[in-house]
């Protein structure tokens, strides 16, 4: 049942009816059976009865219509995020950490989510048209506000809740990326080398993952000119300080030096770590098993390539000041080679071709400062009267250089065997695919923030965001979803389910397709019915 308007042109008054579907069943079609209720009153907008029939019928009808109309939102997609939230412990954890401000910063989450190219100026707009957990629209300076009321000890409060819901005995990564700034107001923006050639200062984020999980659970904020190797000792004493034990670390040839190793065996964390073939004892390992290392027996198909590991020991090293002196000792230590014959073949014409334009410079004179070191290391020059200028290759410098191309190499303090530890590094591709989602899907390019303290709670709630990213990105994965979708996609597909919220009765949420019920059920998240 309804209330229809309808103006007559003749006298253009504009009649209000009483409209009642029902189902014709001789001419097999839905029918309508309209009632005159009564005329509009042009000044009031109310309803003025025509007369006294049917009385108590059309009074009911009448606070009927003066009743407040329900809500209509968006709804689909801000409901699988109150779901995985629920699920991951997300929604607890916020609430112990903030229980004043936790769900403003789920608000604010599910926009950088579903809004990613919009500004957080647009947040009201968007608040407006959705269903979610704050429910009022924030301003953007209330979101500025809240960001900078964001402490240090609630953030390691929720790091540790988190962090005590994941596997206990998954390995971590751990990896860095470059965040550029405009502002030169923050302490931390610095120039440094910038992982995607960006000209602008900038911070580094610190991200630590868990490999089964697939969910990020750490960051840390850096200067921008720090390198990566100079970070390994303060995340121990983070992740120590936090409350973490038994800490298993993956992490990348950048984060190399003998400092970091000292570091992670005093420490008693378990790593898996990527190493340069340029290392002395990692040549010297290499070099004892050279001539068999290449065999059926060290093939892998499923890779496409050679694996061996060795043993080895660490020359462990621990100056002791309350002792007066250094401890030494040798630590167990697992070396895992790789060789892959198409990235030697590769390596091996790009060498070619180095050595041929250092050749060509070298006959023309036109010489290059920065190519010193390689026209000595590579070529001899002669210049005689009679020959002139004479360039001969230095075969055994080129030999010694083709020697390890093809080879890669991990080092490990836990026993394992070469391709599972292959497997370890390989998944680490996860915190590089987290860090596109930080900056594209949470729009963290560039930031914008002038204070540092906004700064810091805009990271810490796109943090909170990269969680819920990150466990729709492993479901897409594990259940093939990705094959039908992008994850842009899934969302959208989600975001256009609408709900009703009438006053004082249970949400009522609208149609739902088979297509929209099935990414529901692949997301591990039961269908939203009326609430």
């Amino acid at each position: 049942m309804a209330i229809v308007y309808q103006k007559d042109k003749r006298s253009g008054i504009t009649y209000a009816y009483e409209s009642k579907s029902y189902w014709d069943k001789e001419k097999k079609q839905s029918r309508a059976k309209r009632t005159l209720i009564g005329r509009v009153d042009e000044t009031t907008d109310t309803i003025i009865p025509t007369d006294g029939r049917v009385r108590k019928q059309r009074q009911k009808l009448l606070e009927l219509a003066k009743q407040p109309l329900p809500k209509r939102y968006f709804y689909g997609a801000t409901y699988l995020l109150d779901q995985i939230g629920k699920k991951l412990g997300i929604v607890e954890d916020l609430r112990t950490c903030f229980p004043d401000r936790y769900t403003q910063m789920l608000s604010l989450a599910y926009f950088m989510i579903l809004e990613d190219k919009s500004p957080l100026s647009r947040f009201g707009k968007w608040a407006g048209l959705h269903r979610h957990p704050s429910g009022e629209p924030i301003p953007s300076q209330r979101s500025s506000e809240l960001f900078a009321s964001i402490t240090e000890a609630q953030k390691q409060q929720f790091f540790h809740l988190q962090g005590s819901r994941k596997l206990e005995h998954e390995y971590w990564t751990y990896d860095t990326t470059s965040i550029s700034s405009y502002s030169q107001q923050l302490e931390q923006v610095r120039y440094g080398k910038n992982k995607e050639h960006d000209k602008l200062p900038q911070i580094h984020l610190a991200l630590v993952f868990g490999q089964e999980s697939q969910l990020p659970f750490y960051y840390r904020k850096l200067s921008g000119n720090v390198p990566d190797s100079k970070t390994i000792r303060a995340l121990i004493a983070d992740l120590q300080q936090v409350g973490y034990a038994k800490v298993k670390l993956i992490l990348d040839r950048g984060f190399y030096s003998a400092a970091n190793v000292h570091a992670l065996y005093k420490s008693h964390i378990k790593f898996l770590l990527a190493v340069q073939m340029s290392l002395t004892y990692i040549r010297a390992e290499l070099d004892a098993i050279y001539d068999q290392f290449r065999s059926f027996e060290t093939y892998n198909r499923t890779y496409e390539l050679y694996a061996r590991t060795v043993r080895t020991s660490w020359d462990y090293t621990q100056p002791r000041p309350y002792k007066g002196d250094t401890l030494t000792e040798q630590r167990r230590m697992y070396i895992h080679f790789y060789y892959n014959s198409d990235k030697a073949a590769e390596d091996e014409k790009q060498f070619d071709r180095t050595l041929q334009e250092l050749y060509d410079e070298l006959a023309s004179g036109k010489l290059k400062p920065g190519h010193s070191k390689q026209y000595e290391k590579y070529f001899s020059v002669k210049q005689t009267p009679k020959r002139g200028k004479r360039i001969t290759v230095k075969q055994e410098a080129v030999a010694e250089a083709k020697r390890y191309y093809g080879f890669f190499a991990l080092i490990s303090n836990q026993r394992m065997d070469a391709i599972e530890a292959l497997e370890l590094y390989r998944n680490k591709d996860l915190v590089e695919k987290a860090f596109g989602n930080v900056k594209e899907r949470l729009n963290m390019r560039r930031m914008l923030t002038s204070s540092e303290s906004s700064l810091d709670g805009k990271l810490f709630v796109a943090f909170v965001g990269l969680i819920f990213l990150s466990y729709i990105k492993k479901q897409m994965q594990d259940t093939q979803l990705f094959e039908q979708y992008t994850m842009n996609e899934v969302l959208d597909t989600l975001d256009v389910i609408e709900c009703y919220a009438y006053p004082g009765k249970r949400l009522q949420a609208r149609e739902l397709l088979d297509k929209q019920r099935d990414i529901y059920l692949a997301l591990g998240v039961d269908p939203p019915s009326s609430l």
